[in-house]
C-alpha cells in the first residue's frame, strides 16, 4: 500500500472523511489544502448510477466551463477552403490537411482536433492512433462539424469533454487552484447541471451517487448531493 507524503498528511490527517458538504465549502477545502508547488488542477469525481455496459446507460458529452479550464489549448482544425480560413481567423494554431500525413509520422504537438464531416474519410485511417489517445473527432463531441469557427472558439474557451468508465464514473477537471472561489463553483455548476441533463432515460435509481472534489496532489473533500437527485 503507497504511504502518503507528510505534505499530504498534515492537510488531510483529523478530517471526516464521511463528512458531505456544499460545493463552495468543498472548493474552498480544496483550494486551503493545496500544497504543491506548481498550480494544482481541481478535479470533479461523479459516481452515477448507471451500468455503462448497457449501450443506452452511457452518459457522455460536453460542456463550456464559463471560467474556462486554465490550460493552453492547442487546436488542430483538417478543413479546406473556406472552413479552412474560418478555423484560422477562429484561432486554431493547426490547420490544414497536410496534419495528416504528420500525425502518421508520429507528430501529435496538439490537444483536441476539430475536422469536417468531409474529411473523416480520410482521418478514418488514423484510428489507431488517435483513438487510444482520446483525439479521435466525434460528432457527438462536436469535433466533427462543418462550423469549425465556432467549434474553435468554445475549444479555446474552456469546453471539456466527459465520458463515463467502466465502473459508471466521470472525471473531469474545472479549473486550477489559483482561480477565485467563485469560477471555480460556477464551472462546477455547469459541469453538474450537463451532467443532469445527461441523464439516460434507461437509468434506473439514484442518478448521481457520490461527488468528489480535490486538487491532484490533495485530499478528496465529498460534496452533498441532494440538490442532483
Amino acid at each position: 500500500m503507497r504511504a502518503h507524503g507528510k505534505k499530504y498528511r498534515k492537510v488531510a490527517d483529523g478530517r471526516d472523511i464521511n463528512a458531505v458538504v456544499a460545493p463552495k465549502a468543498a472548493l474552498e477545502q480544496v483550494k486551503g489544502a493545496a500544497f504543491a508547488k506548481f498550480d494544482e488542477t481541481v478535479d470533479v469525481a461523479i459516481r452515477l448510477g448507471v451500468d455503462p455496459r448497457h449501450a443506452d446507460q452511457i452518459v457522455r458529452g460536453t460542456v463550456v466551463l464559463p471560467a474556462g479550464t486554465g490550460k493552453t489549448v492547442r487546436v488542430l482544425v483538417i478543413a479546406v477552403g473556406d472552413k479552412a480560413k474560418e478555423a484560422e481567423a477562429a484561432g486554431a494554431d493547426f490547420v490544414g490537411t497536410d496534419f495528416i500525413a504528420k500525425i502518421k509520422e508520429g507528430w501529435m504537438d496538439f490537444d483536441v482536433l476539430i475536422a469536417t464531416p468531409d474529411q473523416m474519410g480520410q482521418i478514418g485511417a488514423l484510428g489507431r492512433v488517435l483513438g487510444p489517445r482520446g483525439l479521435m473527432p466525434n460528432p457527438k463531441a462536436g469535433t466533427v462539424t462543418f462550423n469549425v469557427g465556432q467549434a474553435v472558439k468554445e475549444t479555446k474557451a474552456g469546453k471539456i469533454e466527459f465520458r463515463v468508465d467502466k465502473g459508471g464514473n466521470v472525471h473531469a477537471a474545472i479549473g486550477k487552484v489559483s482561480f477565485p472561489i467563485e469560477s471555480l463553483e460556477t464551472n462546477f455548476t455547469a459541469l453538474m447541471d450537463t451532467i443532469v441533463r445527461s441523464k439516460p432515460s434507461a437509468a434506473k435509481g439514484v442518478y448521481v451517487k457520490t461527488v468528489a472534489v480535490s486538487s491532484t496532489m490533495g485530499p478528496g473533500v465529498r460534496i452533498d448531493t441532494t440538490p442532483y437527485r
